[in-house]
């Protein structure tokens, strides 16, 4: 459902993803990992049209995005690491607006909506500005948007920043049964936790190269680790020295 080919993005001499060659198959929750700056954030607005790649392709349910972007955009959902929304909307107004987006109106949508505000614990607030919402209340939103066209693809960057414990285990319901119903969610998280427990593959990205791909057990034996968790097995392939150089400063 998401193809990417050698996928590079640079900034004059340099490479924040170098050449990435990746496949998540429907009905996948894929996670994403990597250290601050490894380039997990630039792979996914790539992947959702909002940065245009310096070499590569993606592809969206079969959908060149760059040949036909409208055609594969409308296969996906994207939800940000920042859940910037038009403050002067209404909660309902805004999942109007952006399911209008995607050319979808009328009956159904407004069913939607309100299942998904409700699902969230904002039915009582859709029809308060989105100015008087929290943080949290905004990311709900903002997730809920996502969801509103029912797109066959999400892409997701740190989707638990700023949830409630209730609020971020609705949202695990929801990926597990979405991708249960055969969709596909790509999810870039800091929460190694939530990527163990959650994620059916697992990939770990550093200096804008994918340093290891696959289930926990594929990953133990990149590491040559056979019984580590997943923080153990990320710090080894990604910053075990300076987690060790730090040690040695405190102790000095």
């Amino acid at each position: 459902m998401i193809q990417l080919s050698a996928l590079t993005k640079k900034y004059g001499n340099f490479t924040a993803v170098d050449a990435i060659d990746l496949f998540v198959p429907k009905g996948e929750l894929f996670g994403f990992l990597g250290p601050n700056g490894a380039g997990k954030t630039t792979t996914l607005r790539m992947i959702a049209g909002i940065l245009r790649p310096t070499a590569g392709t993606v592809s969206i349910a079969g959908q060149d995005l760059a040949a036909d972007p409208m055609a594969a955009k409308a296969r996906l959902g994207f939800i940000p690491d920042r859940p910037f929304i038009y403050e002067k909307l209404t909660g309902m107004e805004f999942l109007r607006f952006v399911a209008g987006l995607y050319r979808e109106e009328g009956a159904t949508i407004e069913q939607r909506a309100r299942e998904l505000l409700a699902i969230f614990d904002l039915e009582d607030w859709r029809d308060e500005l989105v100015e008087s919402y929290s943080h949290g209340m905004r990311q709900k939103l903002i997730i809920s948007s996502a969801f509103v066209h029912r797109p066959e693809v999400i892409v997701v960057d740190e989707p638990m920043v700023g949830l409630d414990p209730k609020a971020a285990k609705t949202l695990k319901d929801l990926f597990r049964e979405y991708t249960r119903r055969g969709h596909t969610i790509m999810m870039s998280t800091h929460t190694l936790e939530v990527a163990q427990t959650m994620c059916d593959r697992i990939g770990i990205i550093q200096k804008g190269k994918i340093r290891a791909c696959g289930t926990m057990d594929d990953l133990r034996r990149n590491a040559e680790r056979g019984d580590e968790g997943l923080e153990e097995i990320f710090l080894r392939l990604t910053g075990e020295s300076a987690a060790r150089g730090l040690v040695e400063v405190l102790d000095a």
